[in-house]
């Protein structure tokens, strides 16, 4: 698959999101340098608190590992990860970041609604590619039209 079908992916997973009213819907899928899919997760998948970037890390095995765990990989999100966050000590930017992803693949930049949308510089700052593929932009808002 290429970058379009990956993230079709991830804005597929965002339905399956127990609904809310403080937080996003947002499907997430890690992707290793050669292509294979390692780990999907969505918001609140295990926890009310998990987002779907952080599911899909903890599955990949790169939030109990050490730095560099997924080299190279491309993360693939319907939302820009967080780049601060309420909930939990770290964003989901700084977990990827920390994961040693290449890349992050979105569709939708966060709206200044519950928190400021900084990821995607967080992750540029840091060397990660960001890259915004806006054509999904509204399959990836769809989950979420109760909050806008």
């Amino acid at each position: 698959m290429d970058d379009l079908g990956w993230l079709a992916l991830a804005c597929d997973l965002a339905r399956l999101c127990p609904p809310s009213a403080t937080a996003f819907s947002v499907g997430a899928v890690i992707v290793d340098a050669d292509g294979r899919e390692l780990a999907r997760g969505f918001s609140r998948e295990g926890d009310p608190h998990d987002h779907a970037e952080e599911a899909a890390l903890a599955k990949a095995g790169a939030l109990a590992g050490g730095r560099g765990d997924l080299e190279g990989a491309t993360v693939y999100s319907s939302l820009e990860p967080c780049g601060d966050r309420a909930s939990r000590p770290r964003p989901c930017a700084e977990l990827i970041v920390a994961s040693g992803a290449a890349r992050v693949v979105f569709a939708w930049r966060e709206p200044a609604l519950f928190t400021s949308g900084t990821g995607a510089e967080i992750l540029t700052a840091a060397g990660v590619e960001a890259v915004e593929l806006p054509e999904l932009a509204d399959r990836a808002r769809e989950p979420n039209t109760h909050l806008l």
